[in-house]
C-alpha cells in the first residue's frame, strides 16, 4: 500500500511563494511517476504538474508553467512543488498522486493519493 502525505500549504499573499512537499511510503519510489493536482470547491480536480520516475521529464498545466516547478528526491522518497508568483486563482487543496510507471511519458490516471494540503492566496 502506498501512502502519501502532503505538507507545506498555507496562506500567502499574491506574488508570494510556497513549497509543497509530499512524503511517499513505497520502497520502490523510483518506480513511480508522481503528480500534483488541485481542487477548488465546485470544480473538478485539475492537473498541475507531473514528474517521471527518474525525474528526467516534467509536465505542467499551461496555467502554472513558468511559475511552478516539480522535483523529486528518490533517495528521500520525496516530491516537491515549488510555487512562485502565486495568484488568487491558485487557491485550492493540492494533492500529491503516485502511479507505478517505468516508461516514457506520463500516466493518464493515478492510483494513489494523499489527503491534500490547503493553499490560500490572498489578493
Amino acid at each position: 500500500q502506498v501512502q502519501l502525505v502532503e505538507s507545506g500549504g498555507g496562506l500567502v499573499q499574491a506574488g508570494g511563494s510556497l513549497r509543497l512537499s509530499c512524503a511517499a511510503s513505497q520502497r520502490t519510489f523510483s518506480n513511480y511517476a508522481m503528480g500534483w493536482f488541485r481542487r477548488t470547491p465546485g470544480k473538478e480536480r485539475e492537473f498541475v504538474a507531473a514528474i517521471s520516475w527518474s525525474g528526467g521529464s516534467t509536465n505542467y498545466a499551461p496555467s502554472v508553467k513558468g511559475r511552478f516547478t516539480i522535483s523529486r528526491d528518490n533517495n528521500k522518497n520525496m516530491v516537491y512543488l515549488r510555487m512562485n508568483s502565486l495568484k488568487p486563482e491558485d487557491t485550492a487543496v493540492y494533492y500529491c498522486a503516485a502511479e507505478r510507471w517505468i516508461r516514457d511519458g506520463f500516466p493518464y490516471e493515478y492510483d494513489y493519493w494523499g489527503q491534500g494540503t490547503q493553499v490560500t492566496v490572498s489578493s
